[in-house]
């Protein structure tokens, strides 16, 4: 068949091909084939449902790896992106610091291996102000945990904010007050050991240590009015928190995750609660329903399993995390039934060869398509 016959392939053929396409990257080499098949690719992307990846370093210069766990297929593309730690994933962009204390964003999709890279793939932020007692925390490890507001290539008003320090404490920086001021703000009263920081609606909200929850907005002007939205809830100190959106109640839930001791720091056992917004307590949950989950280096991304080809419902995927205890062998890694309170097996798949072969922690991603 000529090149031009399929281009000249109706529409709704096109359309029953995408349907079956089983993954982001089979849907991106789609778009490629000719102009006629991007168009359809575009008009179908409001229906195509990502799926978070495994983003694994592969020991060679710059070049990462991806792999879609839920079909345990490492893909045919690579990433070429700086050999570092990266604090988070948020809204399309990694999040990662250099040793000049220079926080910068990589868009990692915009920089696939043998294709020409996006003019602003990598944004570049003010430097930290680290004070003495910290400065001898390596770039690796000062930041905890980083995320943003918004896409900043498409959105005005765009907000970094970092998990930072041996007291883990936030800080903040806007984009779009980046030409008047390039300073970091620093809220340091009363606010430190936070485990986890995520954006809902227009509202950033904060967990730490305890299992306090509070909430803050940033004002035009760089003020913060911090919040108590959720009560001390004391647990043993071996535990990592996140907070977590529940895509299909829009539902703010805490997971609490479970480890050994050092130096092992392997997860034991997950444990989810969900906040009563009378009483400020957490209530303890013994489900997700179809949602899963997937936990790993300071993130969290939920999504529908059933819209998922090979998604587990009511199951936690998870990476090793950083959590300031850092290791030279990150392989953390699982799959967690909550319904069974149970680890499935996972030693035999393409994503724990990744880990096993990386010396960098991992971290999931969510492919970003734009057509």
């Amino acid at each position: 068949m000529r090149s031009s016959d399929w281009a000249d392939l109706p529409e709704h053929l096109l359309d029953s091909v995408l349907k079956r396409l089983p993954s982001t990257s089979d849907y991106m080499h789609f778009s490629t084939v000719c102009t006629a098949w991007n168009s359809v690719a575009k008009l179908n992307l409001s229906r195509k449902r990502i799926v978070p990846m495994l983003l694994a370093y592969s020991g060679k210069d710059s070049t990462w790896n991806l792999c879609d766990i839920t079909r345990d297929k490492v893909l045919d593309l690579q990433l070429e992106l700086p050999k570092r730690r990266y604090f988070g994933f948020s809204k399309g962009w990694l999040i990662t610091m250099d040793e000049n204390s220079v926080v910068t964003l990589v868009n990692p999709f915009s920089r696939v291996k043998g294709m020409s890279f996006a003019e602003k793939s990598i944004i570049k932020l003010p430097a930290l102000k680290r004070p003495q007692c910290d400065a001898h925390h390596h770039s690796d490890i000062y930041i905890y945990k980083a995320m943003i507001s918004a896409d900043p290539i498409y959105a005005k008003d765009c907000t970094v904010v970092i998990i930072y320090g041996y007291l883990m404490q936030l800080a903040f920086i806007r984009l779009e007050s980046l030409d008047t001021d390039k300073t970091w703000t620093y809220i340091n009263e009363g606010v430190r050991l936070i485990h986890d920081v995520v954006y809902v609606e227009d509202k950033f909200f904060a967990v730490d240590g305890h299992g306090s929850v509070m909430s803050f907005l940033v004002t035009p002007n760089q003020e913060v009015d911090v919040k108590l939205v959720g009560q001390y809830f004391g647990q043993p100190s071996i535990i990592k928190r996140y907070l977590v959106e529940l895509s299909d109640r829009k539902e703010l839930v805490m997971v609490q995750r479970y480890r050994m001791a050092p130096p092992e720091r392997e997860t034991t056992k997950f444990e989810l609660f969900q906040l009563h917004a009378d009483t400020r307590k957490w209530n303890e949950i013994t489900s997700l329903g179809d949602a899963a989950l997937f936990l790993g280096e300071n993130s969290s991304i939920s999504l529908m399993a059933p819209e998922v080809l090979g998604c587990l419902p009511n199951c936690i995927y998870f990476l090793h995390d950083y959590h300031r205890v850092p290791r030279k062998k990150p392989r953390d890694f699982g799959l967690y039934n909550i319904k069974t309170a149970s680890f499935l097996p996972v030693d035999d798949t393409q994503a724990a060869t990744l880990i096993k072969m990386s010396n960098q922690i991992p971290i999931w991603v969510m492919p970003k398509i734009k057509l």
